[in-house]
């Protein structure tokens, strides 16, 4: 398994090459700049602005100066929060976007299986009719629709939770967000579920199970089993994109997390910024993608590592 891992690891460099190199020039192609102001500064404070940046050089030697920093680890400096380099304003928003994502992965992962099994073994029932309904209703519905509704049913007309914001130790703030972050997921993962357990309900292994006369409690967990594998292969970009943070869920509940730094980063042109919301994101796609494939061994047994 460690070389099967060190082999994936080795293969996903080219992947990221390849996403730093597109998004670099498209970031660089946007129209406008990092010091472009509703006032314009003088043209010589704008000339050693991009001197000290390395602006003033030729684009594709950015490139490579680009490069040999990211290898070296360094994601350089932010152009709009001149006090801090990209690496600290990452570190310092990752912890509130990883602590959202976790809790709306963990919701999303219960409540959809939970709910996709409810509908498979009903199928076809009011229970099955209703659980599709919601799901798909959850799938089309965007998160700027369900965050603001959410705070207006939860923390305007009832006055039960708080509407936005982190609130330190106080778990309140995060329920709103972390439920509207968790429905689009948990509706998808529902639905996949609804469909593998149905189709695992009819595998023959399972027909044998039945025939043995084996209780139906072993019988669900046996086609459960198979029935994650679906899932579990979703998850993984999922994952990512729960954990990297949303932009739109942290902006519109105030989370000071890196999806409030990407949108940041975009409206101020801030190269540097953007890229290495890019780079983060890449690389946990990478790493749960191989979390993905190393449990597919482990509730498949005819997957092995090579």
């Amino acid at each position: 398994m460690l070389i099967y891992t060190l082999r994936r690891l080795a293969s996903a460099v080219p992947t990221l090459f390849i996403i730093v190199t597109v998004a670099f020039f498209l970031v660089r192609f946007a129209p406008g700049g990092p010091f472009d102001m509703e006032q314009p500064v003088a043209p010589q404070v704008l000339e050693n602005l991009k001197r000290a940046y390395s602006l003033d050089q030729p684009l594709f030697y950015q490139y490579l100066d680009y490069l040999g920093k990211l290898v070296r680890g360094d994601l350089g400096p932010s152009y709009s929060a001149l006090d801090f380099t990209v690496g600290e304003m990452l570190m310092r928003g990752l912890p509130y976007s990883i602590s959202l994502g976790f809790g709306a992965l963990i919701l999303a992962v219960f409540g959809g299986v939970t709910a996709g099994v409810v509908a498979a073994l009903h199928q076809n029932s009011a229970s099955d009719y209703s659980v599709m309904t919601v799901a798909t209703v959850g799938v089309t519905v965007p998160n700027f629709v369900v965050g603001p509704l959410l705070q207006l049913v939860f923390g305007l007309m009832l006055g039960l939770l708080p509407l936005g914001g982190w609130g330190g130790g106080d778990l309140s703030h995060r329920i709103l967000p972390t439920i509207a972050l968790a429905l689009p997921q948990m509706a998808v993962i529902a639905r996949l579920t609804r469909g593998a357990m149905i189709e695992a309900l009819r595998a023959d292994h399972i027909r044998t199970l039945r025939a043995n006369g084996l209780s139906n409690s072993i019988i669900i967990t046996h086609a459960l089993r198979g029935a994650l594998l679906p899932v579990i292969s979703y998850l993984g970009p999922a994952a990512a994109a729960l954990v990297t943070g949303s932009v739109v869920i942290e902006k519109i509940f105030a989370i000071p997390g890196v999806g409030a730094y990407f949108v940041d980063g975009a409206l101020n042109r801030d190269y540097t910024l953007v890229m290495g919301t890019v780079v983060m994101l890449a690389g946990f796609v990478v790493v749960f993608n191989l979390i993905v494939d190393l449990l597919y061994a482990a509730l498949d047994p005819r997957v092995r590592y090579e």
